[in-house]
């Protein structure tokens, strides 16, 4: 990668891809789709939507973490759903979990996630103070 990148991973878990948890450049940081994992591994795919959609904002906030910021900064949201019929409950799940910031987002209904989910969530973060 060049230097001008800097990757970025959670200390905490291990990646299971050919991936970085995050990636940093010219004043962003890009997260990588988080899915419903616990940090010892264990793949949420039989819990309930709202678990799952709880242990995937886990996640953003331990990506975000690791680069030095909070939910604060983020500026884009890109969640995908295996089932749109979720759309209101994530909505109200998202509301609390980011209840001061209101970053741009999409909600993407798709026919099937990895391991079965039900949620993934990859966001862009500004660099920079938390």
């Amino acid at each position: 990668m060049n230097d001008d990148i800097q990757t970025i991973n959670r200390h905490d878990v291990a990646n299971v891809g050919h991936y970085s948890h995050c990636c940093a450049a010219q004043g962003l940081i890009f997260v990588s789709g988080q899915l419903p994992a616990t940090d010892a591994g264990d793949m949420l795919s039989g819990a309930s939507f709202a678990r799952q959609t709880r242990q995937v904002f886990h996640n953003l906030d331990r990506c975000l973490q690791q680069a030095g910021v909070s939910t604060e900064r983020l500026m884009m949201v890109r969640v995908y759903l295996s089932d749109i019929h979720h759309w209101d409950e994530f909505n109200r799940l998202y509301a609390a979990w980011l209840p001061h910031n209101k970053p741009a987002r999409a909600v993407i209904a798709v026919s099937r996630l990895h391991h079965g989910v039900a949620i993934e969530i990859e966001a862009i973060a500004a660099a920079g103070s938390r």
